[in-house]
């Protein structure tokens, strides 16, 4: 079907023929996707209201699925649903995926209930949706049934379980899906040894994720910046600043995310100088312009080695000035710091671009609260309140003899929680009748180390509790 496109309107010879002869529709809908006028096809696909062979739907639909199109997507669907097109196998799996991976997960749930034969590419779409759209444990729950229909998995389902595993900092399942992708003799991955690198960092497990990038045969740069990554979270910071100049000297190119890590580093520990080099090193070597993630790194840099006024006038010279996460971490950095004047300028500055930030409304009030300012406490409230934007609670959840438990402010519904609180009562006894004083005055200098030992105190007592 011979086609001509002037201004970018599509004429053909067999125009008036198209309703009448589907196999020259078939043709013309399936070079327009080729050609990348997917939307040109669904105004056409509409126009005749007929159906069209699986072969163009499955065309149109990878293609919605690729360029991320999917409200295209979803009315290709429509127009099966309105002409009485009922899709085959092979084509309600490729709406589960496209359904899928744009959020609508229940849309997805439905398709995937009705398929006659489950292959993995369902069962890695079903996962890797829910993984995505944070619902991990509903992600893993899938996985296990997957594992129970006994369909082996691939590396795009050991992907989306470890990534799951990470974010959840579950260990020991994360360890099981590593046998099991031992098991199926899964070869050397990237994307798969990345997940595998963060999820065991994440886990706190620093020397097995260093030892699996060590053996990865094949390394990229999301590779070493999964590795940099894992090393920052831990503080780390000799580790990083080695594994990153270690990858530049295998010539690996560093990307955004990398270099972010590298910035937060620095951040942790005060290193000024060395992150300005590698903020101009971005700029100046790889012609990157740096995101408001880096100068927001920069600020923090700056606010937690108290040059607030520096800090303050980087944020001035920024080009993300109207940005709120650069006002953010100013506002942190006076929260630290007690300087009053400069947070009201901060959090003004901040609300202006971010109202729902319920974290910000916390760290202004516990500013004020800490310098006694009751009357702009409750005024922070009033604002809040106004917002109409509610706080989530806080929990924590640790994982005991396979077992996740987890632990809300104020929670007592758990089954042991009058164990639990004996606990907690029992440390506060301690540090009220001095039993931690010295270790209390020691961890002081270190910083960070006291929440981090006050922590395992409770989690030793909590877990011993829960065996």
């Amino acid at each position: 079907c011979k086609l001509a496109i002037i201004n970018g309107k599509i004429f053909s010879a067999f125009r008036s023929s198209l309703a009448k002869n589907t196999q020259n529709l078939d043709k013309v809908l399936q070079g327009l996707c080729v050609s990348g006028k997917l939307e040109d096809a669904i105004r056409l696909l509409y126009r005749t209201g007929f159906p069209v062979h699986p072969r163009t739907y499955s065309l149109m639909l990878q293609e919605c699925i690729f360029w991320k199109n999917y409200g295209r997507g979803r009315r290709i669907h429509a127009h099966m649903i309105i002409v009485g097109y009922v899709p085959n196998e092979y084509l309600k799996i490729k709406l589960l995926i496209l359904y899928a991976k744009s959020g609508c997960l229940e849309t997805a749930q439905f398709l995937f209930n009705n398929l006659v034969e489950k292959d993995s590419f369902a069962w890695n779409a079903m996962i890797a949706g829910y993984v995505q759209k944070g619902l991990e444990e509903v992600g893993l729950e899938t996985f296990y049934e997957m594992r129970q229909a006994s369909l082996r998995p691939d590396q795009y389902t050991f992907a989306s379980v470890f990534r799951a595993c990470a974010t959840l900092a579950l260990l020991e399942p994360g360890r099981q899906a590593h046998g099991v992708m031992l098991k199926c003799q899964i070869g050397d991955n990237v994307v798969v040894n990345s997940a595998l690198i963060d999820m065991y960092f994440k886990c706190s497990c620093i020397c097995d994720g260093r030892l699996l990038f060590d053996k990865c045969l094949s390394r990229n740069t999301i590779t070493w910046t999964t590795l940099i990554s894992g090393y920052g979270k831990h503080g780390q910071v000799v580790e990083v600043l080695d594994s990153f100049h270690r990858m530049i000297s295998e010539s690996f190119r560093p990307n955004y995310v990398t270099f972010l890590a590298v910035l937060v580093a620095c951040s942790h520990v005060g290193l000024i100088d060395e992150a300005y080099k590698y903020f101009q090193s971005m700029i100046r070597d790889y012609e990157m312009v740096p995101h408001a993630k880096h100068y927001a790194a920069m600020v923090d840099l700056l606010g937690r080695s108290g040059k607030l006024k520096e800090a303050y006038e980087f944020v001035l010279k920024s080009p993300y000035k109207e940005h709120s996460v650069i006002w953010g971490a100013l506002l942190g950095a006076c929260k630290i710091h007690g300087d009053l004047d400069l947070l009201k300028i901060a959090s003004k500055k901040y609300f202006e671009f971010e109202r729902v930030n319920t974290g910000k409304y916390v760290v202004l009030a516990n500013a004020y609260a800490s310098s006694g300012l009751w009357d702009d406490v409750e005024e922070v409230r009033a604002s809040l309140r106004e917002s109409g934007v509610t706080k989530e609670p806080g929990y924590s959840r640790i994982e005991v003899q396979k077992e996740v438990s987890f632990f809300f402010n104020g929670d007592k519904y758990h089954r042991q929680a009058d164990e639990v609180y004996w606990v907690v009562n029992l440390k506060q006894n301690a540090e009220t009748h001095g039993t931690l004083c010295c270790t209390m005055h020691i961890l002081q200098v270190a910083g960070n180390s006291v929440p981090l030992m006050l922590r395992n105190f409770f989690r030793y007592w909590v877990c011993h509790i829960l065996r």
